[in-house]
């Protein structure tokens, strides 16, 4: 597999673009990463066709790190980069510290209807519980259904969860604006650190090239791992 680039990305905040700085970086978390989704797109959309071949993640507004096949190109000079070759060496049994900030779903054969429909991992796992028993047990039940659903990615991408380092560190739903007005999309977000051990390398580096769950547009989906010493 070729090299990819991983990049921390930061919009300059100098005042030529002080002007622009509520409609780049716009007040509440949904607003911000709509804004972000089309804002890095400007690094990497050098063609009107071009797929999405990047991950990223905001670690606080205007701030970025960025995973991505290509190296970013700053056209407009909005944002300030530094940027290194992404090739991690890894041999079965290396020991891996993770962050991810992931969009856990699950699909479920519904009666009476012939496709599958989508769920948020967590709340299929409460809507199992009776309603008077859900708030009281959210904490047991988010860590146990995140947990069983890194196992799942495991087995297809070639690692296995440390048993007892998983920690989660928030869980909450994100409101995305949708264009013109038509409403809002909503997924849940859960941001999960761990400990793993690589199983399968020549699945696993791919797999962190291409993420991790569902709305990868929207700054889910980048695990960021270093050696667990």
């Amino acid at each position: 597999m070729s090299a990819g680039s991983l990049s921390r990305i930061t919009l300059r905040r100098d005042a030529s673009l002080s002007a622009m700085a509520r409609l780049l970086v716009p007040q509440g978390e949904g607003h911000q990463h709509g804004a972000a989704h089309h804002l890095l797109w400007t690094l990497f959309g050098d063609k009107p066709d071009r797929a999405r071949d990047f991950l990223w993640r905001q670690s606080e507004p205007g701030h970025f790190m960025v995973l991505s096949v290509r190296e970013p190109v700053d056209h407009h000079g909005l944002f300030e980069i530094e940027s290194r070759e992404f090739a991690p060496r890894l041999k079965v049994g290396d020991p891996l510290r993770f962050l991810l900030r992931a969009n856990a779903t699950v699909d479920r054969k519904a009666p009476g209807r012939a496709r599958s429909q989508r769920h948020d991992i967590v709340m299929d796992a409460l809507h199992k519980l009776p309603p008077g028993e859900r708030s009281a047990t959210r904490a047991r039940v988010v860590p146990a259904a995140m947990e069983a659903w890194l196992a799942r990615q495991g087995q297809r991408t070639g690692f296995e969860l440390e048993e007892g380092a998983l920690a989660i560190e928030s869980c909450d739903v994100l409101r995305i604006p949708r264009a013109q007005g038509q409403g809002q999309a909503t997924f849940g977000v859960v941001d999960v650190a761990g400990v793993l051990r690589v199983t399968e390398p020549a699945l696993f580096t791919p797999a962190l090239m291409q993420g991790f769950g569902r709305a990868r547009a929207f700054g889910c989906g980048l695990m960021l791992v270093r050696r667990a010493l």
